[in-house]
C-alpha cells in the first residue's frame, strides 16, 4: 500500500507511521508533507498513491485548501483533533477520520473501512468530493471544554482555573477537586460529568474513582496482571491502579 502523510506535528508523523509499520505488512511511506504549499505541488505530479492521511490543520491554513488546488481521487483518512459530532459530516462522504491522540484500534478500523471501500474510488467520478460542503460544515467552533469550577469552602466562593488542578476524585460517591498545592475542595459534579467536561489533551480517566491532569502524574510502575500503579502529586490518595483494558489507552496518551 502506497501512503501520503500529511502532518505539520513531528511527533504525532512518527507515531503514525510506526502505527502503520506494525499492522502493513505491505507499506511504502511515499512521502511526508507538512504544508497546504508542499502537497499541492507533491499532488499535481499525479503520484501513483493509494490513501492519504491529512491533518485538517497545517501551519499554512485547513488542509481543505489542497483541494481547491487540485483535484484529489485518492481515498483520504484524516487525522484532527475535532470532536466527532462536528465530524459527521465525514462519514456522509465515505471519508474516515481518527481523533489524535491516534489510537491503535482506531487506526485499525479505519483500514478496514478503507478496504471495504476502496472499490469505490476506482471511478475517478465517483470518488471526486464536494470538499467545499465538508469544510463549511467543520466551521462550528470546537468543543468548549470546561475552564474553571465555582467551589465552595465555609461561606466561601472560590473560582479554580483548569490548570491549577491536580486532579479530581470520588470517595464515598463524593467528588473532590485536588489543587497542585494541596487544597482539597468539594465539587458538584460526578466524575461520568467531568470526563465530558475537561480537555481530553490535559486529562485523563484512570480509573473510576480519578481523573488526572497530565502533569500530576509523578511515575508510573507495571503492577499485576498488566495492570499499571500510578503516583500521582500530591501524593494525598492511596493506591491508584489502572486497569489492564485502561492501560494501553493511558500509554498512548502518554506519548501523544
Amino acid at each position: 500500500m502506497k501512503v501520503l502523510i500529511i502532518e505539520d506535528e513531528p511527533p504525532a508523523a512518527r507515531r503514525l507511521e510506526r502505527l502503520l509499520i506494525s499492522m502493513l505488512s505491505e507499506l511504502e511511506i511515499v512521502n511526508q508533507l507538512d504544508s497546504i504549499e508542499t502537497s499541492v505541488e507533491f499532488l499535481q505530479k499525479s503520484p501513483d498513491l493509494d490513501l492519504i492521511f491529512l491533518d485538517i490543520e497545517l501551519a499554512d491554513g485547513k488542509s481543505f485548501e489542497i483541494f481547491k488546488e487540485v483535484e484529489v481521487t485518492i481515498p483520504v483518512i484524516f487525522t484532527t483533533a475535532y470532536d466527532e459530532y462536528a465530524l459527521q459530516a465525514f462519514q456522509t462522504n465515505s471519508i474516515d477520520y481518527l481523533l489524535k491522540p491516534i489510537n491503535e484500534e482506531k487506526l485499525q478500523q479505519a483500514l478496514d473501512k478503507y478496504q471495504k471501500l476502496r472499490g469505490q474510488f476506482a471511478n475517478a467520478e465517483a470518488s471526486t468530493m464536494n470538499w467545499q460542503s465538508l469544510l463549511n460544515s467543520l466551521q462550528s467552533p470546537k468543543k468548549d471544554y470546561k475552564s474553571r469550577f465555582l467551589v465552595k469552602l465555609g461561606d466561601k466562593l472560590i473560582p479554580i482555573l483548569e490548570q491549577e488542578i491536580a486532579f479530581i476524585f470520588s470517595e464515598d460517591k463524593v467528588s473532590f477537586l485536588m489543587t497542585q498545592n494541596a487544597q482539597k475542595y468539594p465539587i458538584d459534579y460526578s466524575l461520568d460529568e467531568l470526563e465530558e467536561l475537561l480537555n481530553v489533551e490535559y486529562f485523563f480517566r484512570l480509573n473510576r474513582q480519578v481523573i488526572t491532569r497530565l502533569e500530576s502524574i509523578q511515575q508510573i510502575h507495571n503492577y499485576f496482571n498488566g495492570k499499571l500503579k500510578v503516583d500521582l502529586q500530591p501524593d494525598r490518595l492511596k493506591e491508584v491502579i489502572v486497569s489492564r483494558e485502561k492501560a494501553k489507552r493511558l500509554k498512548e496518551w502518554l506519548d501523544g
